[in-house]
């Protein structure tokens, strides 16, 4: 059996722990919700003021995008490890 050091072992902080965890969890939060405006107002050929008139594709496009943001944002903040602050 191999001992754990500090390096492999798993640290005790949860999701919202500490000040980075917290803005990354908001950030995919926002993120995903905004993918999910975009997909919403696509599938119903909806409007913005700077990007105009969303198709079915546009609408799919950000919803993508904002959930790949979000997916990425949720990953570093679990699995994001404290730097040089701690």
């Amino acid at each position: 059996m191999v001992p754990m050091t500090n390096s492999t072992a798993t640290g005790d902080r949860g999701l919202l722990e500490t000040r980075f965890s917290m803005g990354a969890t908001a950030v995919a939060a926002i993120a995903a919700l905004v993918g999910l405006a975009f997909g919403w107002m696509g599938y119903n050929d909806g409007m913005l003021p700077v990007v105009g008139e969303l198709g079915i594709l546009t609408g799919v496009i950000g919803l993508l995008f904002g959930l790949g943001i979000a997916v990425v944002a949720f990953v570093a903040a679990v699995y994001m490890e404290p730097g040089f602050g701690e």
